[in-house]
């Protein structure tokens, strides 16, 4: 299901807005694809793309283009490894947080 052109903007109002909810959006995107939820994951992570530092931008931080950006967190997108890490290290920098990996027994 798409989402509508006002809950996109709602959101994005909100991630400018609230530190607490941009910093929490960015580690459910990530935490939603290392549980395996890759198409969910990629369209959180897009969301925030669009509602801070914007493809263009990141282009220039990442080194890939904005084409090839907007195709990896498209619908039937399957960003390499690198590239994946890449965008994520910068929004880390970015946003001024630092996501950690942490063992669940």
């Amino acid at each position: 299901m798409a989402l509508t052109r006002s809950f996109k903007e709602t959101v994005q109002k909100r991630v400018m807005a609230d530190k607490k909810f941009r910093k929490a959006l960015l580690r459910e995107a990530v935490e939603t694809m290392l549980s395996g939820d890759l198409e969910a994951g990629k369209a959180i992570l897009r969301d925030y793309i669009n509602a801070t530092v914007g493809f263009e931008k990141l282009s220039n931080a990442t080194g890939t283009s904005t084409k090839s950006l907007m195709r990896m967190f498209s619908p039937k997108g399957n960003p390499q490894a690198k590239n994946l890490f890449a965008v994520i290290n910068h929004l880390q920098k970015q946003t001024g947080i630092k996501l950690h990996l942490a063992s669940v027994h």
